[in-house]
């Protein structure tokens, strides 16, 4: 228990991996999925007012009508994919949560929406295909080191045929600058997000020197060792974000202070990019 106190209260080498992924955790990929379907709660999913005005823009800047053959990287239960569809693209989701790509499947064909969901890790998707259009959308980005951004820019750009385009969201420097540093816990006598027994959580919050921010959760329960969870992210200025596209031979098509199409502005908390193969 000592040695487990010590790893929950010291900070971390930059975007050290997780022991324990969460996303296929039987119960906390079910408190995962509910935080997605919630059209209220802006936490694993944007809220729904905002998701029907991003998808709608999305649809008028890159048509289905040209760009048909669309590829929704990391598609979660299919929300915006659902919309994709309706509007008319053909749609190819993938995600790397299996209750969420079973939500999503079972959701579709309720729907009779004709949506292919894949469960793969899209940082080594080989789909023997390519697509008009790609998204990856609420700053999934930003949540990758920097070598896994470099494979996923390579892995998207395999997937994209000439011409094809690319929409992403990350988060901004003024996201960053109102990060602050912290250390909370909380008992959760009956269980919570985390765990169905009672558990014991430590939230620790952590900015790093290359604009990067950890926040980790560490999760102490009576019958097991600690469980300890990141989530990275890494922020961007405009410059920083092209700089990095043009690196992997993208073209930049225009820059966005997010997905539903807001004119760039340097106050804005998140910057999107639409980008061309």
């Amino acid at each position: 228990m000592y040695d487990n106190l010590l790893t929950i209260f010291e900070k971390p080498s930059l975007y050290k991996k997780m022991e324990i992924p969460f996303w296929d955790d039987e119960h906390i990929s079910l408190q995962m999925l509910k935080a997605h379907l919630n059209p209220e709660f802006n936490g694993a999913s944007r809220k729904l007012d905002f998701i029907n005005k991003s998808a709608d823009w999305i649809t008028r800047i890159v048509r289905p009508s040209e760009f048909n053959e669309l590829l929704d990287i990391g598609c979660g239960p299919g929300i915006y994919a659902e919309r994709f569809a309706q509007f008319g693209y053909s749609v190819t989701g993938i995600d790397f949560s299996k209750r969420s790509i079973n939500y999503a499947t079972s959701s579709a064909a309720k729907q009779n929406l004709n949506i292919q969901y894949l469960y793969q890790d899209y940082l080594n998707m080989n789909l023997n295909k390519t697509f008009d259009f790609s998204t990856l959308i609420y700053c999934d980005y930003g949540a990758l080191s920097s070598e896994d951004r470099k494979t996923l820019l390579k892995v998207v750009y395999t997937h994209l045929r000439p011409g094809g385009k690319f929409l992403l969201d990350v988060f901004s420097m003024s996201k960053y600058n109102c990060f602050e540093e912290k250390n909370t816990w909380n008992i959760y006598p009956t269980g919570g997000f985390w765990k169905k027994e009672k558990y014991l959580e430590f939230n620790s919050s952590f900015r790093y020197s290359d604009c990067v921010t950890l926040e980790q959760t560490s999760i102490i329960s009576p019958n097991d060792s600690a469980a300890i969870y990141y989530i990275w992210n890494t922020y961007f200025t405009k410059e920083t974000l092209i700089n990095e596209m043009k690196s992997e031979g993208f073209k930049i098509c225009e820059v966005f202070s997010d997905v539903a199409g807001k004119p760039y502005c340097e106050d804005s908390l998140t910057i999107a990019v639409l980008l061309e193969k």
